[in-house]
């Protein structure tokens, strides 16, 4: 009998662990998926589109969505497998917005024990390969951006190009792309569309690409496709796939046109000896605002995407220039939702005025601006600045375009560009933005960025901290630090320099104990770290 209860006694004790350790989990991802404000994503000027280009957005959601289930097989593998090992719908749901079983906010810390560190190189490489072996692989394609890398039988390394790997999805996007293209009268987005269907069915890109810069007057934008690569974190050479769907609000962009012609100059302009600064950017670079109603694969992993420099391709930067996007439905919501609450915590008060919309969208726009400034082949002929910084590559050139935006600003603010308005607007909204993103964790190419221009504006002394933890900005050292680390970054970029890059972020991309008691400070407010969507036919009221 003894032996019964000792026995019945062990249970009870078992569910009820079970159930303080369920409940335990459930509260704390739930507390993970408040981290994150939700915003309904839509905006008045569907009403505005023609009847036929209404009928097209449901098709460009389909294809967005094959975008996010192939971005799904790239991040993590089976979407499915993972999700059916949890019943918690806030665990699930956490997954969801990361793709997979790493918190992107958190430098990408395994949710679970069991589950073990995120593969450096995600899921475009097997993940028992190591460096050593990739080099050693011959395959004329191993470093494309539209490949990924398998063993085959033999276990020897394959590289397969995205249209085999992914045939039966690309093949269905491809199709609902000329679909697409039948439901506008623009002739520019309809070219576009059919271009990207090919495109997609052959991993070549450069011609959609052109027809993407060509389009001037339409109503409906499509971003869709494998673009950027910082999910590649072993190489940074394989690109994602994402999409956007975007109404162009002409109101506003028609007062950024006037922008584009001035690259070149600015481009001259640049703190930094001439030779690197000898090429020539596009004129014919387009700048523009928008609301974005619907996000899909790499664009939606965790911290949300408020704007866009496009193409990549640095051919279409020298023949044509870039678009600039500026994703302004949800640019606000992440200005009101954290940058306003944050900048309440860590800004000094009399210095609060100076965080506005108007400078968070200007320092935003010309930070893409700057992605297209600077140089894109080495000034001492080895090659393009991606191919020699390697891995590293992003995270520089993340922190040209924060600092040299802000640059830009101040030379057109002197120039008169802007209009009347207060400098010291940008620079404390910029210092403010800083603690906006550094919330990330410093392990992405935007959050080593980030502890570069913080660490650098501390060594400058271009902020102080009062006696009561608030941040002051110094206007005239801000201005000399942005300089001197726009100069540094340029010139690495211009030689080259693997290993000055690499000293760089090593000595400055770490985030020290004093910030991570602010940041704590920040935590403790209950301030939302991004912002989530509901989006979709019916949000949109199709």
């Amino acid at each position: 009998m003894r032996n019964y209860i000792q026995l019945f006694t062990i249970i009870v004790a078992a569910i009820v662990f079970t159930n303080c350790t369920t409940n335990k989990q459930e509260s704390e991802f739930k507390s993970k998926v408040n981290e994150y404000a939700q915003v309904k994503l839509t905006s008045d000027l569907i009403q505005k589109l023609p009847e036929k280009e209404k009928q097209m957005l449901p098709v460009l959601i389909s294809i967005a969505d094959i975008m996010d289930e192939l971005f799904w097989k790239e991040s993590y593998g089976n979407k499915d497998e993972i999700l059916a090992k949890y019943n918690d719908p806030y665990v699930k749901k956490f997954i969801k917005i990361n793709y997979g079983p790493w918190d992107r906010l958190d430098g990408n810390k395994p949710l679970f024990k069991e589950i073990g560190e995120k593969p450096d190189g995600a899921n475009f490489y097997p993940v028992n390969m190591t460096k050593e072996e990739f080099e050693k692989f011959e395959s004329e394609d191993k470093t494309s951006l539209y490949t990924i890398i398998k063993r085959d039988k033999n276990g020897e390394l394959q590289s397969i190009p995205y249209h085999i790997a992914f045939k039966d999805k690309i093949n269905k996007a491809a199709e609902l792309l000329i679909t697409a293209s039948e439901l506008t009268d623009d002739e520019d987005l309809k070219k576009y569309l059919k271009l990207r269907s090919e495109a997609l069915l052959t991993d070549n890109y450069l011609e959609s690409d052109l027809a993407w810069m060509d389009m001037k007057n339409n109503n409906i934008d499509f971003v869709v496709g494998p673009i950027e690569n910082y999910e590649d974190g072993l190489f940074g050479y394989k690109a994602a796939h994402e999409a956007f769907i975007l109404l162009k609000d002409k109101e506003w962009s028609n007062k950024l046109t006037r922008f584009a012609a001035l690259l070149p100059d600015l481009q001259k302009s640049l703190p930094v000896n001439d030779e690197y600064k000898k090429e020539v950017p596009g004129s014919d670079s387009d700048l523009g605002a928008y609301d974005v109603i619907y996000y899909a694969g790499d664009c939606n992993a965790g911290g949300k995407t408020i704007a866009i420099n496009l193409p990549n391709d640095e051919r279409v930067h020298i023949e044509k220039g870039s678009r600039k996007l500026q994703l302004k439905n949800s640019m606000k919501a992440k200005f009101d939702k954290i940058l306003i609450p944050i900048s309440n915590i860590i800004i000094i008060e009399d210095q609060r005025k100076h965080i506005t919309f108007n400078a968070f969208f200007e320092n935003t726009m010309f930070h893409e601006v700057a992605h297209g400034l600077g140089i894109k082949n080495t000034i001492n002929g080895k090659g393009t600045v991606r191919d020699n910084l390697k891995e590293l590559h992003n995270t520089l050139e993340e922190g040209k375009a924060d600092i040299v935006g802000l640059f830009l600003v101040t030379k057109l603010t002197e120039m008169g560009e802007l209009g009347e308005k207060e400098l010291m607007d940008n620079y404390v909204t910029f210092m403010a933005g800083i603690f906006r993103s550094v919330r990330f964790g410093a392990s992405s190419a935007h959050g080593k960025a980030n502890m570069i221009r913080f660490n650098y504006f501390d060594k400058k002394g271009a902020f102080s901290k009062n006696e009561d933890g608030y941040y002051v900005v110094n206007f005239d050292k801000m201005k000399e630090a942005m300089n001197s680390l726009a100069n540094e970054i340029l010139v690495i970029q211009g030689n080259g320099d693997y290993e000055a890059a690499k000293k760089m972020i090593e000595e400055l991309g770490i985030i020290k104990e004093e910030l991570n008691n602010d940041l704590l400070k920040i935590y403790q407010a209950n301030i939302p770290k991004d912002i989530i969507f509901e989006q979709g036919n019916k949000v949109m009221g199709l």
